[in-house]
């Protein structure tokens, strides 16, 4: 005889109430460690809250099983996100600027949920199976805290491994995205970005990792382990004393190179700052044409060896106004470099008879033309769409029209100088700065400096032009050259070779966004002599794949260990 079931079944237990505020708590951490993250890059830029940010993550995470530990690392990152990224919100399209913003913002937590999910697992930190492991952070806790020294140092270098990796991924996958890597916080100390001569900008990323849950165990330690009164301070040794001889070596790199004179070159960068919305009205054009063209005359009349306008300053000049320009540099004695768009022939057998590029000219002196460059790296829905010819209905989701073509190859702008010298430029458009291994290929040994001609007017008065800043001053740093920027709205500047910024140009106002020009002057290569690059230019991302293998090895460490436990 088989009984029926009652009418109304018994409800599951509630969980103890000490089970529910480790819940909420790691909630609450999930989202301050987010914040954390997110506020250390500009604006505001306390690059100080990038050190706290991935330990609370760690801690927060102890004990959850695998799919908890993803989402709520993805929870963290997502608040990252729209902290850090707000600046989309800008785009003068409002529909796809809040959904490019959460787009974005839900893309790019994947890592740092990816990353929690890898150090729990490798490092046999996770809860088990069922509940959502809210219960078992503090024997994980604890169970960590006494593990062998050594244990807890491999694993605490293992979880900045993780986040290097994770790092190397988004800067590639999908065309790559490496915008805000963490040790891109850290641009405006000098000192300690030196070590991306070495091992780029993911050798910054590893110290601020590393030292950051090397920390929080030292925390565990002091609140689980109170009577060992100075254990704590055994997780902290080691990546503290690496620390501090990185930021000295770095100190004494800088110290080294003060010596000498080096010749320079004079630049004239015009900061137009013309508002987006006018972009696509050829109405404005005439309009845009005089404010830029003024701008010309007033820095052309300083005497500078160059004139540099930026890139979207005037995307369709005309013959006319062209005329009008290159008739002012005779006189001026300049050279002038200018963004716009470029249209050659396609190769025979294709679809289309035009290729468009978004590129960079070279004029000289006697108004005639020299040299072209086409950007290589182009921004998606920006200046492609993908699947363009396949899935035509795309067009509809953008404003662009149509597609530019990717340049062949990296350019270079050779400039003659009064003495006979020679002056070689290294061109780059928009966003390709922010690819470390994307800029390396723009630098030779004959490079005098690296030009970034690019526009984000897209994203008003905002962090974005600060964020992308920040990447020049380690792309400096890599190649061992100065990064000179001219920019439509902001930051119009350059950066040494050490990654310090100089002569950033601001308005009458103190603006660093408003129009105007800047009268600056470049150091160039010692008497013209080969450049000396740094390792890291040489040989690339060989530490970021180093740590790559560490967590390929990790995880079938791991791997093998769960096998084991199963037989």
């Amino acid at each position: 005889m088989v009984e029926a079931a009652p009418a109304n079944p018994p409800e599951a237990p509630a969980p103890p109430p000490r089970t529910r505020r480790i819940a909420w708590l790691r909630l609450a951490a999930a989202v301050v460690a987010g914040a954390l993250l997110g506020l250390a890059f500009p604006k505001p830029g306390w690059a100080g809250l990038a050190w706290l940010g991935p330990g609370l993550l760690f801690v927060g995470g102890l004990g959850l099983r695998p799919g908890v530990a993803f989402r709520y690392g993805w929870l963290a990152g997502f608040i990252q996100g729209l902290i850090t990224l707000r600046w989309l919100l800008h785009i003068p399209f409002p529909a796809g600027a809040v959904a490019g913003w959460l787009a974005l913002s839900a893309y790019c937590a994947v890592y740092p949920a990816l990353w929690l999910w890898l150090v729990l697992r490798v490092n046999a930190l996770g809860g088990a199976s069922g509940g959502n492991g809210a219960a078992g952070f503090r024997p994980q806790a604890a169970e960590f805290v006494g593990r062998p020294w050594f244990t807890r140092v491999r694993q605490l270098l293992f979880a900045a491994a993780a986040w290097v990796a994770l790092e190397m991924l988004l800067a590639r996958f999908l065309t790559g995205f490496p915008w805000a890597l963490l040790g891109l916080s850290q641009w405006q100390n000098a000192p300690l970005i030196q070590v991306a001569s070495v091992a780029g900008p993911y050798g910054v990323s590893f110290l601020v990792v590393w030292c950051s849950v090397a920390l929080a165990a030292a925390g565990l330690g002091v609140a689980l382990r109170p009577a060992n009164r100075f254990g704590w301070a055994a997780d902290l040794r080691v990546p503290l004393f690496t620390l501090l001889a990185v930021v000295g070596l770095g100190f004494a790199r800088i110290v080294r190179s003060a010596a000498g004179q080096p010749d320079t070159l004079t630049l004239a960068l015009v900061q137009p700052s013309i508002p987006q919305e006018v972009i696509w009205d050829s109405a404005a054009n005439p309009a845009r044409f005089d404010k830029v063209f003024q701008l010309s005359r007033q820095a052309l009349a300083t005497r500078p060896d160059v004139l540099l306008w930026p890139e979207g300053s005037l995307p369709d000049i005309t013959e006319e106004q062209l005329r009008a320009v290159t008739a002012l540099l005779p006189d001026a004695g300049a050279w002038w470099i200018f963004g716009s768009a470029d249209v050659e022939a396609a190769p025979p057998g294709g679809a289309e008879k035009w290729r468009q590029f978004n590129a960079a000219f070279l004029f000289a002196p006697d108004g005639r033309y020299r040299a072209a460059y086409h950007k290589r790296r182009l921004v998606i829905f920006g200046e492609y769409i993908p699947f363009e010819h396949s899935l035509p209905f795309l067009k509809w989701l953008t404003p662009i029209g149509a597609s530019f073509a990717a340049g062949d190859g990296p350019g270079n702008f050779c400039l003659a100088r009064t003495n006979g010298a020679a002056v070689n430029v290294s061109p780059m458009i928009c966003f390709e700065d922010v690819f470390p291994h994307h800029t390396r290929a723009h630098v030779t040994p004959e490079t005098d400096f690296v030009l970034e001609l690019t526009n984000n007017g897209w994203f008003g008065e905002s962090g974005a032009q600060w964020q992308h800043a920040a990447n020049a001053a380690f792309r400096a740093v890599e190649n061992g050259v100065p990064v000179v920027r001219c920019t439509n709205n902001g930051l119009t500047g350059w950066f040494d070779g050490f990654g310090r910024l100089h002569d950033l140009f601001r308005t009458a106002e103190g603006s660093e966004y408003g129009p105007g020009f800047l009268l600056t002057t470049v150091p160039l290569r010692p008497g013209g002599e080969m450049r000396e690059l740094p390792w890291y230019h040489a040989r690339g991302d060989v530490f970021g794949f180093a740590c790559v293998l560490v967590v390929a090895a990790g995880l079938a460490r791991s791997r093998r260990r769960k096998t084991e436990v199963a037989v």
